[in-house]
């Protein structure tokens, strides 16, 4: 952590920086309004790191800073040469999702025998809650068909991974979160296509069997590699149950190439090809990496855990520059009002999450977490999904500002829970971290903020 005075200037340059930029905004000149109000945020998200308090915010600031960019200077981020950079959203997914998985084992779903009221509320209320209150928000501001559809599209995804550290910093029951995140996660390639078909399919077209298979090729493929990267890093299987796993990870490779043949109407050729590419990427790259990594000298968990977080928080960075850049006409003309929307559409969520578990008897600690996996949304496959139906500039709106935002509401009801005790005589089976402690960076593999 940066020394606090030098955190305090850089605190009173942002604010000068920032009264610039609303000088020269007032002045009617835009080209130089940019540059100093990305200056003023960069200034901010450095002097963040220096107050505890505020350091989990920084990351927020550095996206706000990065959509300025994008504002103001859009076309740079639509091609590089002749490359489409919207064509990696979908890859930064995966890589998150892949980060999810090499997290992640068979004992993750063991709460859902454990703690089975927990568990069925959290998934209950996560796909019928958050959808509901998308579609209710969609009409009561009017959007356009297809900004409204893109509100009622990052209600109907899975929960976001983020909050797993919320939880962690809440005090909450941190086992009861992730159980409930990998359920709605592994659910929502059979859940969400059907839900955006009845909520969302007077806005936009929704074809079911396409968006099962691009969730499929999002969530649980990756994660299927993540897996077997688990598996053979970390080698605490025996070697029955290792096998068993293998054979499972290659039937849903299987079965979902199948599948994809028969929605696109591929030939076996085509086939063949899809099913060696996958099998290529997602289970003998995972496995051949691990084994490599295992056996590295100067190559340790943490800093595997380490990279996977970098380059998820770089994907969220990314993927939403692309979409503010590729959005920013809609945008000029209903981002205040989709701004207000998202901030809703967090709160009730959170709202309901908490009440719904507290009016079911459930103990303090589960009803933080649930009001977490209730409220806080996977914005990254929401924005994937958007790109696979040609609509990233429009139906991708809400969640490249959901995302962020829900990290600004997340991070502030965590602060305000951990403040308060839970009323339980047992201790947390995860403690609470101090001021100066660092989340553990697996936590953070998932995702930041989608």
């Amino acid at each position: 952590m940066m020394p606090r005075r030098f955190s305090i200037a850089l605190l009173v340059l942002s604010g000068l920086a920032f009264a610039g930029s609303a000088f020269l905004y007032a002045s009617d000149k835009p080209a130089a309004t940019g540059p100093v109000l990305m200056l003023a945020l960069v200034l901010l998200a450095l002097a963040f790191r220096g107050f505890a308090q505020l350091k989990g915010f920084s990351y927020t600031v550095w996206i706000l800073a990065a959509v300025t960019v994008a504002m103001f200077y859009p076309t740079y981020f639509f091609t590089v040469g002749d490359f489409q950079l919207k064509k990696l959203i979908v890859p930064f997914v995966q890589l998150t999702m892949f980060g999810m998985g090499s997290h992640m084992s068979f004992d993750d779903f063991k709460g859902v025998v454990k703690m089975p009221k927990g568990v069925l509320i959290g998934i209950g209320c996560h796909f019928m809650v958050m959808p509901l209150v998308g579609f209710s928000l969609s009409h009561l501001f009017d959007f356009e068909p297809e900004i409204a559809g893109g509100v009622i599209l990052i209600g109907c995804v899975s929960s976001a991974m983020a909050s797993n550290v919320m939880s962690y910093l809440s005090g909450a029951n941190l086992a009861l979160a992730v159980t409930i995140g990998a359920c709605s996660t592994i659910l929502s390639p059979f859940i969400t296509p059907f839900l955006m078909k009845w909520l969302g399919g007077q806005y936009v077209e929704i074809d079911i069997a396409h968006m099962m298979i691009d969730i499929t090729n999002m969530i649980i493929i990756p994660i299927v590699a993540g897996f077997i990267f688990n598996l053979f890093y970390f080698g605490n299987e025996t070697r029955r149950a290792r096998t068993v796993q293998l054979l499972a990870f290659a039937g849903i490779i299987l079965v979902t190439n199948l599948v994809m043949m028969v929605v696109t109407m591929a030939d076996g050729m085509g086939f063949l090809m899809a099913l060696l590419t996958s099998t290529f990427w997602f289970y003998l790259l995972p496995m051949v990496s691990a084994m490599l990594l295992r056996n590295a000298k100067n190559i340790n968990r943490p800093m595997i855990e380490s990279s996977l977080s970098f380059i998820a928080m770089l994907g969220i960075v990314i993927n939403t520059v692309i979409i503010t850049a590729s959005g920013r006409d809609n945008l000029l003309q209903v981002g205040g009002l989709l701004i207000i929307t998202c901030l809703l559409h967090n709160l009730i969520g959170l709202s309901v999450g908490y009440f719904t578990a507290l009016l079911f008897g459930l103990p303090e600690r589960d009803r933080r977490t649930i009001a977490f996996e209730v409220g806080m949304q996977n914005g990254g496959v929401a924005t994937g999904l958007a790109l696979q139906m040609g609509k990233v500039a429009t139906l991708g709106l809400a969640s490249a500002i959901f995302g962020p935002l829900q990290n600004v509401t997340g991070s502030a009801l965590a602060n305000w829970f951990r403040k308060r005790p839970t009323g339980e005589n047992a201790a947390p089976e995860f403690p609470v971290p101090s001021e100066s402690q660092n989340v553990p960076a697996s936590l953070f593999s998932g995702e930041r903020s989608v």
